[in-house]
């Protein structure tokens, strides 16, 4: 869908009766919630419960707050990203107690840790001699989840840290380049064209063109936004939902992409939360694909510090037969 100028598009009201949204049918994140033992399901309920609690109290930051998380952690599971983000909304590099003391700071008296999901992996017995003798070593199998800590880097004091490789304002330096090689192994062709004024672009599924004339920042995110239609809306997603969620949807993917390199985004529209009219299940479904999305390209053109915290591996791994 063309993607328009900021200005056009904060002044388009959101569609309130979305009839794709409002539904009687079950989504799958729907489907999945009703696993109560499921406790990333329920970190991700707890999570998009609270975010509509503060905004029908008026508290639209709280939706920017978590954008902002999906582009600081984007390499952290979606529902550890809103934990974080429920938790500790100013938060902006974590890591656990070992692993700061690794990098050479050390956790403040009487700071209280962010809790999150570790996986627990265990190894897969053989169940007989030939399976013992066709594996090298026993497979590695998910277990389970555990809570886990993990503190901010302003609950810390010690040694300064490296700023990230993609701390930048305003300026896309190298992730340009990197965001075009990434269409490229997606078979993505890109142009240039006055033809698709006043679009500042437009995405035609395997094609993107591009306004000229646009600053380097207003490029990339522009292009962000087609990029992030290329890869949500060209599938059965499109005939799930309206123009609007999908032009919202990926306003929210260049909002933390754009954030995620260090240009100065401004603040998130509350608009997107309003078109769900109060479905958590669906608005969870909606930021989940958001995130995803979000996650891929800024995996592809940038480079993460600090990785999602696992078990150590001297903690006892568990045996399963």
């Amino acid at each position: 869908m063309p993607y328009a100028s900021s200005s056009t598009a904060a002044s388009t009201a959101p569609h309130r009766k979305n009839a794709a949204l409002r539904s009687n049918s079950e989504s799958p994140y729907q489907q999945r919630t009703t696993q109560k033992d499921n406790p990333t399901q329920q970190l991700i309920k707890q999570a998009v419960d609270y975010l509509l609690k503060q905004l029908e109290a008026g508290k639209s930051e709280t939706l920017t707050a978590y954008l902002a998380a999906m582009a600081r952690f984007h390499s952290y599971s979606f529902g550890n990203i809103l934990a974080i983000a429920r938790q500790r909304p100013t938060a902006s590099r974590v890591a656990g107690f070992s692993t700061w003391k690794e990098l050479g700071r050390f956790v403040k008296r009487g700071e209280k840790g962010i809790q999150i999901l570790a996986p627990i992996v265990g190894h897969r017995r053989p169940k007989n001699d030939q399976e013992q003798q066709t594996e090298e070593k026993p497979r590695p199998i998910l277990i389970g989840f555990r809570a886990v800590y993990v503190f901010d880097v302003v609950q810390t004091e010690g040694v300064d840290l490296p700023e990230f490789e993609h701390n930048v304002t305003g300026d896309v330096r190298d992730h340009r380049d990197r965001l075009i090689e990434f269409l490229a192994r997606h078979n993505i062709a890109l142009d240039y064209t006055e033809n698709i004024a006043p679009a500042l672009g437009v995405s035609y599924g395997g094609r993107i063109a591009l306004l000229p004339g646009q600053s380097k920042a207003e490029e990339f995110v522009t292009l962000v936004h087609e990029v992030a239609h290329e890869l949500l809306h060209k599938t059965d997603r499109r005939t799930k939902t309206t123009a609007t969620v999908r032009e919202t949807e990926a306003e929210a993917v260049a909002f933390i992409v754009g954030q995620g390199i260090g240009l100065e985004m401004g603040r998130a529209s509350s608009d997107y939360i309003q078109m769900y009219a109060g479905n958590a299940a669906l608005l969870a479904e909606s930021l989940e694909v958001v995130q995803r999305t979000s996650a891929v390209i800024l995996g592809a053109i940038t480079v993460e510090a600090i990785p999602e915290p696992t078990p150590k591996a001297e903690e006892p791994i568990a045996e399963v037969a």
